[in-house]
Order: structure tokens, then sequence, then C-alpha cells
């Protein structure tokens, strides 16, 4: 990551490649004069208190809740304790939340600061790391997430929608074949005949979970496959579609609860004993 720093303060934004701009930053005490974007901005206060001033009022943001400045609105930014405050934001155009919304009005969170579960899930899914780019399919899933949970944060009533099986299923067999590829949005777009945003919904209505995380599965099951075979943890991973091995065991983990090496272990100690 980039960093600036001047004095106690420091910013670092994450590796640029995908559609949205992601930093954390630390401030000491004042942090930015009044100023306005064209996007949403969208973030959580890590340490510390983080004041602003919001639509004619006083705003005073901790851990645990998130924060949500509205396109085009007008804001600044500062300590409001001596210990200073940290904080990750990310900046999405409204463009990107009105593709998966359809047309309905941009969603509107009052005051700036919000505690709906799901719109701090949703949020804290894109920031959770800053390290490395975000894989494309897994960027395009956080941001349907993010967009429908804003919108219900917003009270904006639920809307029916039809289900469309056929393409899911074009699109969940694509998958099966591309587990060593990078998959995008756009491709199972065009091998489905469904436009992203319906198939995303889709898919996760039919298959109880968004593309990105069936593809991950998927290519976790052709790991333990691989590994029982033989293979290295090393190229396991290459060959089941994970950028290195360290991609593959964090992803291991959060799925299984263990390390690959420990459940191949596991699964050698289990095996029948002969005389």
């Amino acid at each position: 990551m980039a960093m600036a720093n001047q004095g106690g303060d420091w910013i670092q934004r994450a590796p640029p490649g995908g559609k949205l701009e992601r930093i954390e930053a630390f401030f000491a005490g004042h942090g930015y004069a009044p100023h306005r974007h064209d996007t949403y901005a969208i973030g959580k206060t890590l340490a510390g208190v983080q004041s602003f001033r919001y639509r004619g009022g006083q705003c005073n943001s901790v851990p645990g809740g998130t924060m949500v400045l509205h396109p085009d609105e007008v804001h600044d930014g500062e300590a409001g304790t001596a210990d200073g405050f940290q904080y990750r934001m990310l900046y999405v155009e409204p463009a990107l939340i009105q593709q998966v919304l359809g047309g309905k009005p941009l969603p509107f969170i009052q005051g700036g600061l919000c505690a709906d579960p799901r719109l701090g899930a949703a949020t804290a899914a894109l920031l959770a790391s800053l390290d490395g780019a975000l894989d494309p399919l897994q960027e395009d899933d956080a941001l349907f997430d993010l967009a429908r949970a804003l919108s219900a944060a917003a009270g904006a009533p639920p809307r029916r929608h039809t289900v469309d099986y056929l393409a899911a299923e074009r699109a969940r067999g694509f998958i099966h074949g591309a587990l060593e590829r990078s998959v995008t949005l756009d491709q199972l777009e065009r091998e489905s005949g469904r436009d992203r945003w319906s198939l995303s919904r889709d898919f996760r209505l039919l298959f109880g979970t968004s593309p990105y995380r069936y593809l991950t599965m998927r290519r976790l099951d052709l790991v333990r496959a691989l590994l029982l075979q033989g293979l290295s943890l090393a190229e396991a991973a290459l060959r089941a579609g994970f950028s290195d091995q360290s991609h593959m065991t964090r992803h291991f983990g959060k799925t299984y609860g263990m390390s690959p090496a420990r459940w191949l272990a596991m699964r050698a100690s289990a095996a029948p004993r002969t005389r």
C-alpha cells in the first residue's frame, strides 16, 4: 500500500485496479477542511472519535458503527479527543449502486451514521484488508451486498422479482469449468444471458450463496482432492486457481476452521492402519 506521512498523520491506499478506492488513515487532530465527493464515502472508525460536520449537524463516529456520506454533501473531519482517530473508508460511484438497484432513488442515510448490522457487515467485507486488490468477482459480489444493504438501511421497501433458473444454472456450470482461471461477473453475464445484477441476486436465491463464494468453495474442494493425491500446498493452490499458497490458506481457514496442513495431518492419522 502507498503511504503518505506528515507529522503524526498518515494515509494508506489499497492497490488500484478495481472499481473502488479504499483507504485507511490516522489523524492526530485536524483532519480535513470542508469538502465534498461525487461518490458515496462509506467507512468505519477503527479507533478514537472521528468528528465531522455534516448537513448542519455534528457527528461523532466511534468503533462499531458505519459512516455513510451521501454524494455531493459537504463535510469535514477532526479528532474528537486528544488520542486522534483512525478509520477506513471506501468511495463508491453512484452509478455502481444504480446498476444493482435498477433505477431506484439513491439510498440516503439520515445523519451520516448508521447502526444497521446489514450495512455494517457489507462495509466490513470490503474493508477487511487493504493489502491487495480485490478479486473482480469478489468485488462485484461485495458491491451487490453493499447496495442492497444501503437500500434496506435507508428504509426502501422490498420488491418482488422473477428468478431465471436456467441462466443461473448456466453460470454455475461455467464456474465449474473455470476453477483455474479468473472469473468475472462480466463473463457470467455473457455465459448466462442474464444481466449481472439479476444473475447475482438469482444465484443467491437458488444456490444459497454468491457466485464468488461458490467459486471459492469449489476451488477448496479441488484443493482437498489434490492434497490427498500428494500435491504440495503451493502446487494445489495454483492448480485450483488461487493466486498463491497464502491466499488459499486464508480461505481454507475461514471455511474449515483449521489450516490445510492440519486438515491433511488429521486425515492421515484417521486412515485405517494395516497390521
